[in-house]
């Protein structure tokens, strides 16, 4: 029986990591191609691999959460659980999540339909940001800065008939440096912090855009605020990203629950890998 399975739709360095590391640790551990795993309403736990437990890392949101949801239904242990994949994987939950907890967060808008976008932008006025609800790398984000730029976004987000297109998600834009502030926490312990930079003529600070990254360091106020998000949002392995309004401090913009930390790696004193294997391996212990 695999300690520990690894589910994943595409391997990239983190899993990879930790498949290897684990195994140098002598830990029995397997990679799980979610993509070819079927379940039915009448599956057991017995029919499963019997892993004691899952670490879920599918890049598909919809993926992650549904799988997720159908091992947790045969009783199977995976890490994050189903309701952090449904909060941190749609920025509209997350959002609202942070603010009934009285977390600092950029202010966030939202409509539900065309004339409501148009309506909700002569209101509130430029520059914004609008944002899908689900997704990832800074795709599908773009800063509004006028009306003639919006109504071209608009004609794009007309064209598309995914119906999550049809809810508007639109964030005050804070004046900040060229950077965010990435913190890895697990198990409700901030482990490493880094700062992203913003590559040349990029404004968002991904690294799978091309930004960079540098050691942040941990600040009491970073940690408080870091610690009661990941608190709010139910635990686990946990990416929180913040940004450091030049007027009102620290805000949380982001939660992930399906953290890249390569860029992370890179410049951490901390083996991020290897914390997250000792967290997974406390459940080994119960």
């Amino acid at each position: 029986m695999d300690e520990i399975s690894i589910l994943y739709d595409k391997i990239r360095y983190e899993e990879k990591s930790l498949h290897e590391k684990a195994i140098k640790r002598g830990l029995k551990v397997s990679l799980l191609d979610a993509k070819n795993i079927s379940l039915n309403t009448s599956s057991k736990h017995s029919d499963f691999n019997q892993s004691r437990v899952f670490l879920q890392r599918c890049l598909s949101h919809y993926r992650s959460l549904y799988l997720t949801t159908c091992l947790e239904f045969l009783g199977l242990n995976v890490i994050n659980s189903s309701s952090i994949i449904d909060t941190c994987g749609n920025k509209l939950k997350t959002s609202l999540k942070l603010a009934q907890n009285n977390i600092p967060t950029p202010k966030t808008h939202f409509a539900f339909s065309v004339e409501g976008f148009k309506e909700l932008l002569t209101e509130i006025g430029y520059p914004k940001v609008l944002k899908p609800i689900v997704g990832s790398w800074g795709r599908g984000v773009f800063p509004l800065r006028n009306q003639e730029l919006a109504n071209m976004i608009l004609e794009i987000r007309e064209e598309d008939t995914n119906p999550l297109s049809r809810i508007y998600y639109v964030q005050e834009m804070i004046k900040r440096p060229p950077r965010d502030i990435r913190c890895i926490v697990i198990g409700n312990k901030l482990i490493t912090s880094v700062y992203r930079y913003s590559a040349d003529d990029e404004w968002r600070t991904n690294v799978a855009r091309g930004g960079r990254t540098e050691i942040a360091p941990i600040t009491k106020e970073l940690e408080d605020i870091v610690i009661k998000t990941s608190e709010a949002i139910g635990g686990g392995i946990l990416g929180v990203d913040l940004m450091e309004d030049l007027d009102n401090g620290l805000v949380v913009h982001e939660v992930n629950n399906n953290v890249e930390f390569r860029g992370a790696s890179l410049v951490s004193h901390v083996d991020i890998a290897d914390a997250i294997l000792d967290y997974l391996e406390t459940f080994l212990k119960r």
